[in-house]
């Protein structure tokens, strides 16, 4: 890995060297460098690079404006077109625009506003995933609800849609803390 002093890119490559004894000292007989093939197979296939995990964490924020929004249809706007939804407070999966948007016409009552409170990041070339701990605020009780969550982003026509997104209640919420065994918070 190659640091460019006028950028400060990072650049990887493969390389080989070949070394001749001659008039004695080792001397380079030949020397070749090129690009790793992963960013050339990306490049070729028209995939976008991955994206920086902060760019990746910062999609978060175009879904909770869509929420602030307190209009279905932009939230539903913010999914792929082969989405899968598996919301917090429904049993059904939701795999169109139309299911999705009937969901959030329920849920944006609530006035939900998220935060991220934990946050793991994996991405490639053309996809992304952020998945981990949120906390919302339901604007129009004040309650507070935690959840874990996971989303995949896709890029589709140069824009980073919601391909997947999975939102599920803290098991202590759910479970009574009183009816788990002392062993379970240690």
């Amino acid at each position: 890995e190659f640091t460019m002093g006028a950028t400060g890119d990072k650049v990887k490559a493969r390389y080989s060297f070949i070394y001749k004894f001659e008039d004695g000292e080792w001397k380079i007989a030949h020397h070749h460098s090129s690009m790793m093939p992963e960013a050339q197979l990306a490049a070729s296939s028209g995939a976008p690079a991955p994206i920086p995990d902060a760019e990746v964490r910062s999609l978060f924020s175009l879904w909770n404006n869509a929420l602030a929004t307190l209009d279905p249809d932009e939230v539903a706007k913010r999914y792929s077109k082969a989405p899968c939804l598996l919301p917090t407070v429904s049993d059904v999966p939701r795999t169109d625009y139309d299911s999705i948007k009937a969901y959030f016409v329920d849920f944006l009552k609530k006035k939900p506003q998220g935060v991220i409170l934990e946050s793991y990041v994996t991405s490639g070339p053309g996809w992304c995933m952020d998945d981990g701990i949120y906390e919302f605020t339901m604007g129009a009780t004040g309650d507070k609800v935690k959840a874990r969550y996971s989303f995949v982003y896709t890029n589709e026509d140069g824009e980073w849609k919601i391909a997947h997104h999975h939102s599920s209640q803290m098991p202590e919420e759910v479970v009574a803390k009183a009816s788990l065994p002392e062993s379970a918070f240690a």
